[in-house]
C-alpha cells in the first residue's frame, strides 16, 4: 500500500495524483494541460505468470501525452484454458523516479479480474502524468514512460 501512495518501486500513485487533491479539494483541478511541455511518449508492456494460461497484450504500443492531461489506453485479456480463472494483475512505471506523477484514475490492476474459460475482454486504464511533472528537476530530460503490467 505504501508503495501506490509514495510511488516508491516504480508504483505509480493512484489518483487524485502526485500532490493531492486541489486546495478546492477537487482532484479534477489537477488535469489542466500543460500546453508550454513536450509530450511524453508512453510505452506500454503486457506479461503473464507462467502459470497463468492467459494472453494477455497492449491494444496500442504508445501514445503521447501533455503533463496535466488524460490519456486512455487497453490492453486484452485472453483465458487460454477451459477453466475459469481468477487473475490479479501487478504494475510498474519506468523510469522509476516518474511514478509519483503516474496517476490511475481507472484501472483494471485496482481489482482480481474474473475471466471465464475462452474469453476475452477489454481493459482500460485511464491515467495522466502530473501536471507539477514539468516543474521537477529530476523529470529533466525525461521524454519516454514504459507502464508494465504483468497478471498473475
Amino acid at each position: 500500500m505504501i508503495c501506490q501512495t509514495t510511488g516508491w518501486g516504480g508504483q505509480p500513485v493512484k489518483a487524485p495524483g502526485h500532490g493531492g487533491a486541489s486546495a478546492s479539494g477537487d482532484p479534477s483541478d489537477r488535469l489542466r494541460p500543460v500546453t508550454s511541455a513536450k509530450r511524453i511518449r508512453v510505452t506500454f508492456n503486457g506479461s503473464v505468470s507462467d502459470v497463468l494460461p492467459w494472453r494477455f497484450v497492449p491494444q496500442q504500443r504508445e501514445v503521447k501525452v501533455l503533463p496535466g492531461e488524460t490519456a486512455l489506453a487497453f490492453y486484452t485479456a485472453t483465458n487460454k484454458s477451459s477453466d475459469d480463472i481468477i487473475g490479479v494483475a501487478t504494475y510498474s512505471v519506468t523510469p522509476a523516479q516518474v511514478a509519483p506523477y503516474f496517476s490511475k484514475i481507472q484501472c483494471f490492476c485496482f481489482e482480481e479480474q474474473r475471466l471465464n474459460a475462452g474469453e476475452t475482454v477489454d481493459m482500460p486504464v485511464f491515467f495522466y502524468i502530473d501536471p507539477d511533472f514539468v516543474n521537477d528537476p529530476n523529470m529533466k530530460g525525461i521524454e519516454q514512460v514504459t507502464l508494465s503490467y504483468t497478471f498473475f
